[in-house]
């Protein structure tokens, strides 16, 4: 359990009167953890916190449960938790400083992971990036329905309408295709919608959505997604 560094354990600090790990909870509900007026995601928006995800719901990210206990996070990329953290924190969350080591909120944080850690050790999980977007194979229109009340409605609200999305820049699918011919001329919506969803923010094509990985979403789900968006 890395939060400064290798041999490094960062303690319990007191956050009022409350346990640690309570004000933690709590932050990692909170899209006001993220100091940016333009920040509508919390930790909770794109993270599970058990064992099993539920199965109504696919998260962009993968679950947190025994976070704290893994020997690196996203891939490997990262291989101290408060930098996973804040990756996520300043990529997606818009945060401009990244939270440090000794501020009262990354340590109740750091608490709350540890408290959904039961595990001594666990495994790195699988996080594998689509390198170079290719097309996938079309879905069914009635799974690809399931797939967007799963994974993409929290965040941009009912189809055609946008109704319930988590903010007004989150785009209304599918919608916003409308535009793609003008920002980007010459490639297929498909195309263009897959590169959102693959590659998420970066590139400069998913607005400041992140990435599904293929442990997150896989192409047949994908293809069902676009079956039934018509793109």
């Amino acid at each position: 359990m890395r939060w400064l560094g290798l041999g490094v354990v960062l303690l319990a600090a007191g956050c009022g009167p409350r346990p640690a790990a309570e004000y933690g909870e709590e932050l990692f509900r909170d899209a006001a953890l993220s100091e940016s007026q333009y920040n509508s995601f919390s930790c909770a928006t794109c993270h599970a916190t058990t064992a099993t995800p539920p199965a109504d719901k696919v998260y962009a990210g993968l679950s947190l449960y025994n976070v704290a206990s893994r020997p690196h996070w996203f891939g490997g990329y990262e291989t101290r938790l408060l930098d996973a953290v804040n990756f996520c924190y300043t990529a997606f969350m818009r945060g401009v400083t990244p939270l440090a080591p000794e501020d009262p909120e990354s340590r109740a944080l750091y608490e709350y992971l540890v408290s959904i850690s039961p595990d001594a050790q666990a495994p790195a999980q699988p996080f594998t990036l689509v390198k170079d977007i290719v097309d996938v194979p079309r879905g069914s229109a009635s799974e690809g329905e399931r797939v967007y009340k799963a994974a993409c409605q929290d965040c941009h609200g009912e189809p055609h309408t946008g109704k319930g999305r988590i903010s007004e820049l989150a785009s209304i699918l599918p919608e916003v295709a409308k535009d793609y011919d003008t920002l980007f001329p010459g490639v297929p919506h498909r195309i263009v919608f897959i590169e959102k969803v693959r590659h998420g923010r970066f590139f400069g094509v998913g607005g400041n959505m992140p990435p599904y990985s293929q442990e997150s979403l896989s192409d047949q789900e994908l293809g069902a997604l676009l079956e039934f968006l018509d793109l």
